[in-house]
C-alpha cells in the first residue's frame, strides 16, 4: 500500500463565558484502535490500511449532560468504526454514525439527561480518500493550492433560508437564530447523516471546528490562519482569536495535514468539486414534503421578528438546539418534530414551521456540491494573533478556453417574422431585377 502521512493538531477549549466544556473531539487510528494525543501538539500518522479517523462533537444540554452526549457519541463512533470492515466505506462510517446515536438515544432516557444531544462531523481517512459524515452544524473545511472551502453544509434553520434564498448568507450570520440546527445525535432514534467522498490529492489540509470558532471567526479569516500557520499553531490562533471576541462558547478545532507519495499532486485545473462527491444529503421537509416558498417565507419572518426583538432566539427543542446561556435551560418538553416558531411584536398567529428531517437519497454518481469558496483577499487577523500575509493571494491559473454554446435568448416570434418578410421581399426585388435587366 502507497505511504500516505497525516500531521495532525488538535485543541479544545471551555471558552470565556461557560463553566463547563460540552466540546469533545478524537482522532483514532483504525489500524491499532488506539486514540492518538493530538491536543496541543503536531502529532504524525503514517496512515495504515484500516485509516485514521477524525471526530468533532458539540453537546448541548447544559444540566442535561451536554459534555455527556458529545463524549458518548464519539466514543460510541470509535467503537464502531474499529469493527471488522465490512461493506462499502461510506456504508460502514453510516452505520457507525447511526449506532451512536441510539446510544445517545438510549442514555437520554435516564434521569437528569432528557433531551441532551450532540453535533458530529467525522472526517475518515482511508487510502487515497476521504469520507465526511455530518449532523448538526459543526464543520469541514478543506484548503488546496490556497483555497479554503467548506465541506459540510449546515443542519441549521438559518442554512436552510438561505439556501430557500429567503435570507441572505450575511443576514443568517447575524442572526440571533443562527445556532437552531434541525437535527442532532440523541434527540430521536434514527438520524439522517450527510455523507460525502472526497479524493485526496498531496498536500490538503482539513479543518474540523464547532460553532464556536465558526461564528465569530470568518471563513476569510480560518483561510489566512490555516494558510499562515502549522496545525498546531492554526488550532491556538482560532481558538485565541475566538476568545478575544468574547469567547461566548466552547471552542474546538481539528487541523490535519495529508502528504506522502500514496497521493496524487493536485492537477493544476482541476477543481475541488470534481474530486467531490455527495452520497447522502440532508434535507429538511414540511409536513412531509419538500419546503415551499411560503412556508421558507413564515419562517423568515419569525427569525426577523425575532431579531429586531430584545426577546430570546428561536427555541425549538428537541428538534433545533437552544443557545448556550449562562443559566443552564429549563428540561425539553416531548415536542417531537414540531417546531413553532412564534412571531414577536404581540402577533396572534404562530408559524407552525414543523420543520423535519428528510430520509436521506442516495445521489446519483455524478451528483457534487456546489462548494462555495472564500472570495477576495483574506480579512486581517488582529495584530496580536497574527501578522497579514506577505504574499499576494493564491489565484487558481487561467484554464484553457473551451468551446460552448451560445447562452443568448432566442428572438421574440414578431422579430423572427419581420426578418423572414424582409427575406421574401428581397428575393423578389433581385428577381424583378434580374427580369429587367435581361
Amino acid at each position: 500500500m502507497s505511504v500516505v502521512k497525516m500531521v495532525v493538531s488538535a485543541m479544545t477549549d471551555v471558552g470565556r463565558s461557560r463553566t463547563t466544556n460540552e466540546d469533545a473531539f478524537a482522532i483514532t487510528d483504525l489500524a491499532s484502535g488506539k486514540t492518538l494525543e493530538a491536543a496541543g501538539t503536531d502529532t504524525a500518522i503514517d496512515i495504515q490500511e484500516r485509516g485514521v479517523l477524525l471526530a468533532l462533537s458539540d453537546g448541548m444540554g447544559g444540566a442535561q449532560a451536554g459534555e455527556v452526549a458529545s463524549a458518548l457519541v464519539l466514543e460510541s463512533l470509535q467503537r464502531a468504526m474499529a469493527r471488522d470492515a465490512r461493506g462499502a466505506i461510506h456504508e460502514q462510517l453510516e452505520s457507525a454514525v447511526q449506532r451512536a446515536n441510539r446510544n445517545v438515544f438510549e442514555e437520554a432516557k435516564t434521569e437528569n439527561k432528557h433531551g441532551m444531544g450532540a453535533t458530529l462531523t467525522a472526517l475518515f481517512v482511508h487510502g487515497d480518500e476521504a469520507y465526511i459524515a455530518e449532523v448538526g452544524d459543526s464543520r469541514a473545511y478543506l484548503l488546496r493550492k490556497g483555497r479554503l472551502r467548506q465541506i459540510t453544509r449546515d443542519q441549521s434553520l438559518v442554512q436552510m433560508l438561505v439556501d430557500q434564498g429567503v435570507m441572505s448568507p450575511e443576514e443568517a450570520r447575524s442572526s440571533p437564530s443562527k445556532n437552531v440546527i434541525l437535527q442532532a445525535m440523541g434527540l430521536r432514534r434514527d438520524v439522517r447523516v450527510a455523507i460525502a467522498r472526497l479524493r485526496l490529492r498531496r498536500g490538503d489540509r482539513f479543518v474540523l471546528c464547532s460553532d464556536g470558532v465558526s461564528n465569530p471567526v470568518s471563513d476569510a479569516e480560518l483561510q489566512q490562519i490555516v494558510t499562515q500557520s502549522d496545525p498546531r499553531a492554526a488550532c491556538q490562533t482560532m481558538i485565541a482569536l475566538a476568545n478575544e471576541r468574547g469567547g461566548e462558547d466552547n471552542q474546538t478545532a481539528i487541523v490535519a495535514d495529508l502528504t506522502g507519495e500514496g497521493l496524487p499532486l493536485p492537477d493544476e485545473f482541476e477543481t475541488v468539486t470534481e474530486t467531490y462527491e455527495v452520497l447522502k444529503t440532508f434535507e429538511p421537509l414540511h409536513r412531509g414534503k419538500a419546503i415551499t416558498a411560503d412556508v421558507a417565507e413564515a419562517a423568515a419572518k419569525a427569525v426577523r421578528a425575532r431579531s429586531s426583538s430584545k426577546g430570546p432566539p428561536l427555541d425549538a427543542k428537541p428538534t433545533a438546539r437552544v443557545e448556550k446561556a449562562d443559566t443552564e435551560p429549563a428540561p425539553a418538553s416531548d415536542a417531537g418534530v414540531q417546531r413553532t416558531a412564534e412571531l414577536a411584536g404581540g402577533q396572534a398567529e404562530a408559524v407552525r414551521a414543523t420543520i423535519e428531517p428528510a430520509a436521506p437519497s442516495a445521489a446519483p454518481p455524478s451528483a457534487a456540491l456546489s462548494l462555495p469558496s472564500v472570495a477576495g483577499s483574506p480579512a486581517a487577523v488582529s495584530d496580536e494573533l497574527s501578522q497579514p500575509a506577505t504574499s499576494e493571494p493564491a489565484t487558481e491559473p487561467a484554464r484553457p478556453p473551451r468551446a460552448r454554446s451560445s447562452t443568448l435568448p432566442p428572438a421574440p416570434a414578431s422579430s423572427r417574422a419581420l426578418v423572414i418578410a424582409i427575406g421574401v421581399v428581397a428575393v423578389i426585388v433581385a428577381l424583378v431585377l434580374i427580369a429587367l435587366l435581361r
